[in-house]
């Protein structure tokens, strides 16, 4: 099993700031913007807020909630109405899509999706972030591929329910494609089935990727059995041995440094090859996440 590690939402390059921790611990992700899209930013529902106006107050107009969004991935039932076959599902292409055919990614894999976030607060009747409040990186989501569909050979009525997408309003483009959800997954050896998709609403410092007390999102703290030794393939975009560094060495036993790559959307790992990930990955899930699909 591969799991992926998917950067999605807004960010310093796409959207100009960091997605929303709300006052209460929970969390949402801000999706990108995007021209082509025909999703207007205020059209997508979560809870009672306006995400249009959300957008506007935290990019301070940079976007307004006129403006069309690139919903993907689409974890979240509740963001627009949905057809009764509908499940959570993502696309990409381009250099992005190209590593994760290179890397072998299929049916049965799993992509854990972070973001940059940073906390808010409503002053006024509008959102700003909160002075001095770090930004950090956060898992915010799962899914288990349970399918893969490439675009462009898609018929006319093939996923109907699906065509609200942004991916099918790119155009022409061979690496376009779709990935899936699964309604349930199981991990290597493990005897339970997992949900095959959901979102960690809430933030809690194990989710959160971002070293304690680093002013760098970047800088990881990860699990020690994620440092990559000798006999073992490191997480993609991250074979330079200096970017590494083991919790014996930063005094933080249990534990390992990353510093992950500013570029790339998705780091793929060889699951296999780590297998006490697994563990990390269920308790994850079974602590902290809220399915998305088969609800």
């Amino acid at each position: 099993m591969r799991l992926i590690l998917s950067r999605k939402g807004f960010d310093s390059s796409a959207g100009g700031c960091p997605s929303p921790i709300f006052p209460d611990g929970t969390l949402y992700p801000l999706p990108i913007p995007d021209a082509k899209s025909r999703i207007q930013y205020d059209q997508i529902q979560h809870g009672g807020t306006d995400i249009g106006e959300l957008v506007n107050d935290l990019t301070r107009g940079r976007y307004t909630g006129k403006q069309t969004a690139h919903l993907d991935p689409d974890m979240y039932p509740e963001a627009l109405a949905r057809s009764l076959e509908w499940r959570p599902l993502l696309g990409q292409t381009g250099a992005a899509q190209g590593h994760l055919r290179r890397q072998g990614v299929q049916i049965g894999d799993l992509f854990l999706f972070f973001g940059l976030f940073r906390p808010v607060e409503c002053s006024l009747g509008h959102w700003r972030f909160v002075k001095n409040a770090a930004a950090r990186h956060i898992l915010w989501g799962w899914l288990a591929i349970g399918d893969i569909q490439q675009v462009d050979e898609l018929s006319e009525t093939s996923l109907p329910w699906a065509r609200y997408h942004p991916h099918f309003q790119i155009g022409p483009d061979r690496a376009n494609t779709l990935y899936l959800a699964a309604d349930q997954f199981r991990l290597p050896r493990a005897k339970q089935f997992l949900p095959g998709a959901g979102i960690f609403p809430s933030v809690s410092p194990r989710l959160v990727l971002t070293a304690p007390d680093s002013s760098k999102p970047s800088l990881w703290r990860l699990p020690a059995y994620f440092f990559p030794f000798p006999d073992r393939t490191p997480l993609s975009y991250h074979n330079k041995c200096e970017r590494w560094l083991p919790g014996a060495r930063n005094r933080t036993r249990g534990f390992c440094q990353l510093q992950s790559a500013a570029r790339g959307q998705e780091f793929v790992l060889d699951a296999d090859q780590y297998p006490e990930c697994r563990q990390w990955i269920s308790g994850l899930i079974r602590q902290f996440g809220r399915a998305t699909v088969g609800v």
